[in-house]
């Protein structure tokens, strides 16, 4: 059976969660790699952006994916978190666009309804549920790693999403994930996703 796979990007810029999963028209998902890229806050900011854009590029191009899925924060109240994620985010697109990959923005309800069914779920809900459905003994760890992995695996599921509705076959979670996506006013056309 053909695969989607998606690398799915938890931004940030002390520690950046890359995670590649391939995922089956019948949602099964199996990983491919995941990793943490750390920076050093006492680098150069210029230096940072690089050490993480060139880990992103060796596992865009090492396991060239159909498309790249980015966690979209858009409410934080640490300024200096919010910086170093919309830098890193802007790396990751600029990357995405280079090869000509489409690339999906999810917000984190959006990602913890699609791996949970629960919009609100904490950390240890989606860790345990992301190692559940590619069927690893462990969480994957730190927190970055599951979160990168449960990215990937929303934007693949969220892109057969549409067929199962019109079919009238959405599974629980993907209901969810619809729903928060309406309750957080996003729609296909307020960004580029994968068709």
């Amino acid at each position: 059976m053909a695969s989607f796979r998606v690398l799915g990007i938890d931004p940030g810029l002390t520690r950046c969660g890359v995670g590649i999963v391939d995922v089956t028209a019948s949602r099964a998902a199996t990983l491919v790699e995941v990793t943490v890229v750390r920076t050093p806050s006492g680098m150069a900011l210029e230096q940072r952006l690089l050490l993480v854009g060139d880990e992103i590029e060796r596992l865009l191009d090492l396991h060239r994916p159909d498309a790249v899925a980015i966690e979209r924060v858009f409410a934080q109240h640490n300024v200096r978190t919010v910086m170093g994620v919309a830098q890193i985010s802007g790396v990751a697109l600029h990357l995405a666009a280079k090869r000509g990959l489409p690339v999906g923005l999810h917000t984190p309800s959006e990602v913890k309804a699609a791996i949970t069914g629960y919009g609100a779920a904490d950390k240890k809900q989606v860790g345990t549920m992301v190692a559940r459905v590619l069927g690893l003994a462990e969480v994957p760890k730190p927190a970055d790693a599951a979160d990168a992995l449960a990215i990937a695996i929303c934007h693949a599921w969220r892109r057969g999403a549409p067929v199962a509705a019109a079919t009238g076959t959405l599974t629980p979670a993907q209901a969810a994930w619809l729903a928060a996506e309406r309750s957080a006013g996003t729609s296909a056309a307020d960004r580029r996703l994968t068709p």
